[in-house]
């Protein structure tokens, strides 16, 4: 996939999410500042030797950071896996989800990771209250911060709102980055953006579509207009 003719100027960070080895390769690296993965998009990408997998995608995105999640549900394996992914390189945020699945904070595996030097990238954040459980921990590094916004969005809240105010507080009060994760829409660039946020993620479908902000409502009125007509046209209909 070569972005190369996309012409943006953007004051946010573009992360592509779950991309294929492949595509990682073509990517155009004026635009794709870094990466993230997590379990789930391993197993779309059909991955079957998790740990064999990150190391690829460390040495493939090269100097870019890279993000990638632990896959474990207790403190101390959570610890563990944290230090074997951030010794894949210097380059790579250790995923931790801010919650067990228990619903208990994952505080104590943090604390530890984040005093071994390991960067991280806190994830599946939705609300004001678990930022303000981590950031006092964290406030002094320049971990991520991940903001599950089009999951806010699908649960019927102002996604723009909840994220902006959260933005606020992490960047009045500490290093750390805010991110806005989820996105399901190219306007989300924007919505981020508005947001305050440092860094959104989008996954493939969504970049191949970044070039469309260039475009007017007229232009892409007539390609959606040749669409339709050269699809019938394809199809052999006939009235």
């Amino acid at each position: 996939m070569n972005n190369s003719f996309i012409k943006l100027n953007l004051p946010i960070d573009i992360y592509a999410d779950g991309p294929e080895l492949e595509e990682i390769k073509n990517f155009d690296n004026n635009i794709i500042k870094g990466y993230t993965f997590n379990p789930t998009l391993f197993r779309k990408l059909e991955i079957i030797d998790y740990l064999s997998f990150c190391k690829k995608l460390v040495n493939v995105c090269g100097k870019q950071p890279i993000s990638l999640e632990v896959i474990a549900d207790e403190k101390e394996e959570i610890i563990r896996q944290g230090k074997i992914l951030s010794e894949l390189g210097t380059s790579v945020f250790v995923k931790v989800p801010i919650t067990y699945t228990s619903g208990l904070y994952t505080l104590e595996a943090i604390e530890s990771l984040m005093q071994s030097g390991v960067k991280l990238n806190i994830t599946a954040i939705f609300t004001m209250e678990q930022v303000k459980e981590i950031l006092p921990i964290l406030k002094n590094t320049n971990s991520i911060i991940s903001l599950f916004a089009g999951r806010i969005f699908d649960i019927g809240k102002d996604a723009v709102n909840v994220v902006g105010e959260i933005s606020k507080f992490v960047h009045n009060d500490s290093n750390c980055k805010v991110l806005w994760a989820s996105p399901r829409m190219v306007y989300d660039v924007h919505n981020a953006i508005n947001a305050k946020c440092d860094i959104i993620t989008m996954q493939s479908d969504l970049i191949k579509k970044l070039s469309l902000l260039n475009k007017t409502s007229e232009e892409y009125s007539l390609d959606t207009v040749k669409m339709f007509y050269n699809d019938a046209k394809k199809s052999g209909y006939s009235f």
